[in-house]
C-alpha cells in the first residue's frame, strides 16, 4: 500500500533522529574489535546479518503496532496482546533483565573512564561507588521523561568520543607505522567469530523505544518506511567506525576503541588532552544512559512488588487480537487516555513514595555489588548483556510477535527468512551467553604477557610495526 505524501516527512525525520539517538551508544566502542577477532570477510557477515536481521525485527515489530488497540502501548503490552499472560512475563523478565545488566555495563565503563582520567588517585571499586552515589539522586525522580534534548546529548556524547578516538588512533598509527607494513590478520576460531554477535547485538537495540515513537507519530503507518531509513543510517555509521577502527591496525585493535588511544600498548602515547576529551564525551553519555535505562525495570519492579503500576491490555484488547486490521484504523477507535493513568500519581498514596526510594536504592545497591565483582570483564560483561537480553528483546521476539499476528498472510519466503534469523539469533545468543558467562562467573586467570589474543601466537606478545623483532625471529 502506497503512502501518499513525501518519501520522508520533517516528523519522520525527528523519528529517525530519535532512533539513532537510542542506538548510538557504548555498543559502538566495540566494534572495531569485532573485525579484529573475526576477520573482514567474517566480520562483515556478521554485521550484513545483523543490520538486516535487526532492521527486520524493529519493521516487524512497527507492523504488529500498526494493527494493535491503542492500548497497546508498552513492550509488554505488545507482549501480552500477541501471546497472552505469557507473553507479557517474557517480554517483562527479559526487560527488566536488560535494563538492570545495562547500568552494571555502565558503571563498569564509567569507573574505567574515571581511573583513567583521574590516575593516581582512587582505584575503581570507589569510583563505582562514587558514581553510584552521584547518580542516585535521578534514580529517585518519580518518573523520569527524556526530552529530545537529553537524547541528543547522549548519542552527541558518543559520536565525539568515537569520532576522537578514531582520529587519535589513525594519526598515531601512521606516524607509528610510515613504511605501511600491513597489519596481521587474526587467527580464526568459532569462537572468536561468534562472539561478535554479542557486541552487535548490544549495539543495535531500538525495539523498547518503537512502541511510544509509534504511539508519537501523527502517521503511525509512516514508521515502517522511516526505522528502514534510520537502521539504515545507523549501519552505515557502525560499518564506518568498524572499519577506521581496524584497518590500520588488524588482529592487534584492542576490543574498545577508547582504551586503545589510552594506553601506550599500540606503541604511541596520544595527545593527553584528546584522551581527556574522548573519555569526557563517553562519560556523558553513561551519565545519561544510566538512569534513562534504569527507569523500566523501576517501574516493572514498582508494579510486581508494590503493585503501584496497573497493566494496560484489556481483555477486550485480547478479542480484537484474533482479526487485526491492516489499515490500522483498529487502534484509533480505542480511547487511550482512558486507559492510561498518569504514572506519577501512583506515588501519590501515603507511603508510596517512600516505599518505591527504597527499592531504587536497593536495585542500586545489587547493580553497585555486581559491577564490583565484575569490574575487570567489562567486555565480556557487554558481549554477555547483547547476547543474552538484547538480542531477544530486539531481534528474537519482535519477529515471533510478527508471525504470530500475520503468519496466515506472511509469504513462504518471507516466512523462511524470518525462522532462519529467529533460529540464527537464537542459536548464537545461548552459545555467545555461555562463552562469555563462563568468564563472568568462573573466569580463568590471563595471561598478562599475551597484549593481542586475537592474532596468531607470533603476533601475541610484540606489536607489528616492530621491525627489528620481527626480523629477528626465524
Amino acid at each position: 500500500m502506497s503512502i501518499p505524501g513525501p518519501y520522508l516527512t520533517t516528523e519522520d525525520i525527528k523519528m529517525c533522529f530519535s532512533i539513532f539517538c537510542c542506538v548510538c551508544g557504548v555498543g559502538s566502542l566495540g566494534l572495531a574489535g569485532n573485525y579484529a577477532s573475526a576477520g573482514y570477510a567474517w566480520a562483515s557477515a556478521a554485521f550484513l546479518f545483523m543490520a538486516v536481521a535487526n532492521t527486520y525485527a524493529t519493521w516487524c515489530l512497527s507492523k504488529v503496532l500498526l494493527v494493535a488497540p491503542r492500548s497497546v502501548f508498552t513492550f509488554g503490552d505488545v507482549g501480552e496482546w500477541c501471546m497472552g499472560v505469557p507473553g507479557r512475563y517474557i517480554t517483562l523478565f527479559s526487560q527488566g533483565l536488560l535494563c538492570t545488566l545495562l547500568p552494571i555495563v555502565f558503571l563498569v565503563l564509567g569507573s574505567s573512564l574515571l581511573v583513567v582520567l583521574f590516575p593516581g588517585s582512587f582505584e575503581q571499586p570507589t569510583w563505582i561507588v562514587l558514581m553510584a552515589l552521584s547518580l542516585l539522586p535521578a534514580c529517585l525522580i518519580p518518573t523520569l521523561k527524556e526530552g529530545a534534548g537529553m537524547a541528543a546529548a547522549g548519542c552527541i556524547g558518543t559520536i565525539f568520543a568515537d569520532s576522537i578516538a578514531l582520529y587519535l588512533l589513525i594519526h598515531n598509527m601512521h606516524e607509528q607505522n610510515p613504511s605501511s607494513i600491513t597489519p596481521p590478520t587474526p587467527d580464526l576460531s568459532f569462537k572468536g567469530v561468534t562472539t561478535v554477535f554479542g557486541n552487535l547485538a548490544l549495539a543495535y537495540g531500538a525495539c523498547i523505544i518503537i512502541p511510544s515513537l509509534q504511539h508519537e507519530h501523527t502517521q503511525p503507518e509512516r514508521m515502517p518506511r522511516l526505522i528502514i531509513v534510520a537502521q539504515t543510517v545507523i549501519s552505515v555509521f557502525f560499518f564506518l567506525v568498524s572499519i577506521l577502527g581496524v584497518f590500520s591496525t588488524g588482529c592487534q585493535t584492542p576490543s574498545n576503541l577508547l582504551f586503545a588511544v589510552a594506553d601506550t600498548k599500540l606503541g604511541f602515547t596520544a595527545n593527553r588532552g584528546y584522551v581527556v576529551l574522548a573519555f569526557l564525551f563517553m562519560q556523558l553519555h553513561v551519565t545519561i544512559a544510566f538512569s534513562v535505562i534504569f527507569f523500566p525495570v523501576f517501574q516493572i519492579l514498582e508494579r510486581v512488588i508494590l503493585g503501584l503500576h496497573a497493566a494496560h491490555v484489556s481483555e477486550s484488547d485480547h478479542q480484537l487480537m484474533a482479526t487485526p486490521v491492516l489499515d490500522g484504523s483498529q487502534g484509533a477507535d480505542c480511547e487511550s487516555g482512558k486507559q492510561h493513568h498518569e504514572v506519577a500519581d501512583a506515588y501519590a498514596a501515603p507511603g508510596a513514595y517512600l516505599k518505591a526510594c527504597i527499592l531504587r536504592t536497593a536495585m542500586v545497591v545489587v547493580c553497585v555489588v555486581v559491577a564490583v565483582a565484575w569490574k575487570d570483564h567489562l567486555n565480556a560483561l557487554m558481549d554477555f548483556v547483547g547476547a543474552s537480553t538484547s538480542s531477544l528483546i530486539n531481534m528474537i521476539l519482535p519477529i515471533i510477535f510478527y508471525l504470530k499476528t500475520f503468519w496466515p498472510t506472511v509469504s513462504p519466503g518471507e516466512k523462511a527468512f524470518a525462522i532462519l534469523c529467529v533460529l540464527v539469533s537464537c542459536f548464537l545468543a545461548v552459545y555467545v551467553s555461555i562463552q562469555t558467562g563462563k568468564e563472568l562467573f568462573t573466569p580463568a586467570k590471563s595471561n598478562s604477557e599475551i597484549l593481542f589474543p586475537y592474532c596468531g601466537a607470533d603476533y601475541q606478545r610484540v606489536l607489528f610495526t616492530n621491525t627489528s623483532y620481527y626480523q629477528r625471529q626465524p
